[in-house]
């Protein structure tokens, strides 16, 4: 079987990454980058050796699949054209700004038998990976996510923009469906929420608490799923769990587990080309996507209308 041929279209801060880790798959060929900055796309495709365009349009139907990087908003009109044009989709998360767009770029893949897959990144670290396939049952999930400011992903508030990455783990998590949803959040520094605080009630019990902030002074990352059996703490940035548990005499037992170092990026790139060339369905599709888009909707429309009772 022939390379498959790829183009990354938007080529920021993700999109540079995107191309690098695609130019490195033997079974993949890098053919494009495009970028609206025409000076970018130049300066990318000269790093990868590949060619460039301001206009994604024009390499539609020399391409069997694309990466696409664009800004939020555009993410409706990109994955369109390239559905429509019978080429598979990796697009960057979120999936869309609304359900509607959403359904809409889903029918169309079904329709065109063409993979949708949502680049939801902490699905490929091992950690997660590990601690998602054990079979005990989660009582309380807390996950925490703060990030200093930068203006890059201002686009969208920070549940688009971070949380919806923790949202999609606690789904994976729990595995059951949700009973009820509040949210707390507020503006900081930028028009849109820079904090929030979900909680989030499943219908088997289990509750998961999830606070992500883009205004803290030093990055925090934490993970930590309590079971009945004691509780498991997760190092995604270092891969690593670490158990917690009772012991048959009653003392504290605990214990790290340590995984191979994986690049998650080049990871979900080889997990999109296994998909297009019909090895494996993708490990975040488009439905998840969707599932995980919806429930960060409602987490920002809870957070707005409780800023409207408070002020």
């Amino acid at each position: 079987m022939s390379r498959t041929r790829i183009a990354v279209f938007g080529v920021g801060y993700m999109g540079n990454f995107h191309a690098q880790k695609f130019a490195a798959i033997a079974d993949a060929e890098l053919i494009a980058v495009a970028d609206a900055d025409a000076t970018r796309a130049a300066e990318v495709a000269a790093q990868l050796n590949c060619e460039h365009t301001a206009d994604y349009r024009t390499l539609l139907p020399r391409i069997d699949a694309a990466c696409v990087a664009v800004p939020t908003e555009r993410h409706h009109e990109v994955v369109r054209a390239c559905l429509e044009a019978g080429v598979h989709v990796l697009v960057e998360k979120p999936l869309a700004r609304t359900l509607e767009e959403a359904d809409e770029m889903l029918a169309l893949a079904r329709a065109k038998g063409k993979v949708l897959q949502v680049g939801h990144l902490q699905r490929f670290n091992p950690a997660f990976e590990a601690l998602a396939a054990e079979a005990a049952k989660p009582l309380f999930i807390d996950i925490e996510r703060l990030a200093p400011f930068k203006a890059r992903g201002t686009d969208v508030d920070v549940i688009l923009d971070l949380m919806i990455h923790d949202l999609d783990l606690a789904l994976a998590l729990a595995r059951a469906p949700i009973e009820q949803v509040s949210a707390a959040g507020f503006r900081v520094l930028t028009g849109a929420i820079d904090i929030a605080n979900a909680r989030l009630e499943f219908a088997d019990g289990a509750i998961a608490s999830l606070s992500a902030s883009r205004v803290s002074q030093a990055p925090v990352r934490k993970l930590r799923v309590f079971r009945r059996d004691g509780y498991v703490s997760a190092d995604l940035q270092g891969q690593k769990l670490r158990f917690v548990r009772r012991g048959s005499d009653g003392s504290i037992e605990q214990m790290e587990q340590s995984f191979e170092r994986r690049d998650e990026l080049q990871a979900q790139a080889e997990a999109f080309v296994r998909a297009v060339r019909g090895g494996a369905a993708p490990q975040a599709s488009g439905e998840q996507g969707r599932q995980v888009l919806a429930l960060a909707l409602q987490v920002a429309r809870l957070v707005d209308e409780r800023l409207a009772r408070h002020g």
